[in-house]
Order: structure tokens, then C-alpha cells, then sequence
């Protein structure tokens, strides 16, 4: 199917961006278009005008900060994640996660603002950044704030972005001495779709000191695996207690069901794959 007729510009500067947002109702930014393309071509959504925000070096920076810190621009895409040293260095499993999202051609346009702003509960950064404390940088005319990632993702294809508003960048603080980060995805087959995934992140000074453990695709939005977290505070950073405390906490997750898994199985493999996160993410920890 065809995309029907579109207005198109592509403005220099975010500022420029931002004014041309913010005063046509009907526009829309366009990044790498990997999703925002096939809506338009499916007739699921309509634009009156795309602006192409590609281009704009301010929207494709990587810029390290102060105490390990990370700023990253809307417009990086998958694969300059991937290949990344500055990422590498100080979060690698970004570039990890990154360099297995579907194939070469969309890693190569991909970006991690339009894998965000699309919300898609089936997208493999959502949670990662939510369980790497991200805070999502949001411009206006006259006007920026800062969301937690934690608060930014509102449901399916809906986030905490209003009208004339665009994400410029996300901020990864620093891991700490002897914290460690892990992700595992459970999918229905290789390159298909995702029935659940978790990341993790632990901090570990003889036990587990810190936690915080995030699943996608039990909800429309990435959601705090408290319970597990609460179980695991206190725990020697061992399998065994690990799996203990993983098999003590109660079944209360209200997981979604759909034509690839039942809620309960959901449900169920949500405690394997969170697991398997948090023990990489432990073997991380403490190399």
C-alpha cells in the first residue's frame, strides 16, 4: 500500500524543528521511520506534514557526563549504539540489546528516540531504560523538562510527550561500583515476536544491596517487578538463592494474554526470564 500524498520539510536546527511542530497541528517528526512509515502506509494514523528531524547534529550527539553519565541523542540509531565505544564503555548492555534488534537495514535507520516515542509494549529498549534509571530530555518553543523513563512510557503507542513537543535526548546516569546490568527476552521464535522480557539492575557488596527489575509485555506499558525486588534484597548473589527467592514470591502479576501466550504462562515465564536477567546482571556485578 501506498503512502498518500504528504507534506515534507527538513529543518536544520532543533529550535527550527520545535517552531514548525509547534504551530501546525496536523505535523509530525520523522526519524528513522521504521514504524511511522508502515502506520501511515496502513492508513492507521494520518499527517499533514512530516518533519524530517534526521539530520539534526544536536539530535545525534553522544555526549558523556560527569560521574559516568551518558547523553544520548533522539536521532542515534541502533547500530551507532552498537558500534559505539563511548556506550561500550559505560553501559554495554545497550549496545548488546541494541545490536539484536531485527536486522542490519533497521538497526542502520532505527533510532532510540522513535523506538521510544512509538511506545510499542513489544520494543526491546522501553525497559532497559527504565531499569537503567533513564531520564527522558523533552523540548518545546520556550520550554524543556525532564520525565524519569519510569514515567514516560503511558501505554500502548502513548507516552508522557504533549502537542508541539519532542524528545531530544535521553540521560543514563552512571552505574556505581559493583552494579551490573541484565536483560533476557523470551520470544515465540527466533526474530519473532517477544511473549515477555526483563532487564535488570543489581548492585552487589557481599549481598545483593540494590535491585530494581523491570518486565515488558506483561502490561501496555514496562512495569517494576516490586515483589521479586523486595525477595531479592539481602540475598547472597548465588543461583541457588537467587532461584529460591524468585520461587517464594507469589504469583500476583496480572499479565496480559493475546493469540501467542495465556496469561498464566506469561505470567510464569516472567519469573524464568526476570531470573535470568538479575543473574546476569549479578555475574556482572561481581567480575
Amino acid at each position: 500500500m501506498f503512502l498518500k500524498t504528504v507534506e515534507y520539510t527538513r529543518p536544520d536546527t532543533v529550535d527550527e524543528a520545535l517552531g514548525i511542530l509547534g504551530s501546525n497541528d496536523g505535523a509530525a517528526p520523522l526519524a528513522g521511520g521504521q514504524s511511522l512509515v508502515n502506520v501511515l502506509k496502513h492508513r492507521v494514523a494520518s499527517v499533514e506534514l512530516l518533519v524530517d528531524i534526521s539530520s539534526i547534529e544536536e539530535l545525534r550527539a553522544l555526549r558523556r557526563g560527569a560521574a559516568g553519565a551518558l547523553e544520548i541523542g533522539a536521532c542515534v540509531t541502533y547500530d551507532e549504539l552498537d558500534q559505539s565505544s563511548e556506550v561500550r564503555s559505560s553501559h554495554r548492555i545497550l549496545s548488546d540489546v541494541a545490536s539484536h534488534i531485527e536486522d542490519v537495514q533497521i538497526r542502520n535507520r532505527g533510532t532510540i528516540g522513535g523506538n521510544c516515542c512509538l511506545s510499542d509494549p513489544t520494543n526491546n529498549l522501553p525497559p532497559l531504560l527504565v531499569a537503567l534509571d533513564a531520564q527522558m530530555n523533552i523540548r518545546s518553543v520556550g520550554r524543556s523538562r525532564h520525565v524519569p523513563a519510569q514515567e514516560f512510557f503511558k501505554g500502548y503507542f502513548y507516552t508522557a510527550l504533549e502537542p508541539g513537543e519532542l524528545l531530544t535526548s535521553i540521560t543514563l546516569p552512571g552505574l556505581p561500583p559493583g552494579t551490573g546490568v541484565g536483560y533476557s527476552s523470551l520470544n515465540v521464535a527466533p526474530d519473532a515476536k517477544t511473549i515477555v522480557r526483563s532487564a535488570a539492575r543489581v548492585r552487589v557488596d557481599g549481598t545483593i544491596q540494590d535491585v530494581r527489575i523491570v518486565l515488558a509485555r506483561i502490561a501496555a506499558i514496562p512495569i517494576r517487578y516490586s515483589t521479586l525486588e523486595d525477595a531479592l534484597r539481602g540475598v547472597p548473589p548465588t543461583e541457588d538463592a537467587i532461584r529460591a527467592a524468585s520461587e517464594s514470591v507469589p504469583d500476583n502479576l496480572d499479565a496480559v494474554a493475546d493469540v501467542h501466550a495465556s496469561s498464566q504462562y506469561r505470567q510464569d515465564m516472567a519469573r524464568v526470564v526476570a531470573r535470568r536477567a538479575v543473574l546476569e546482571a549479578v555475574l556482572e556485578a561481581t567480575r
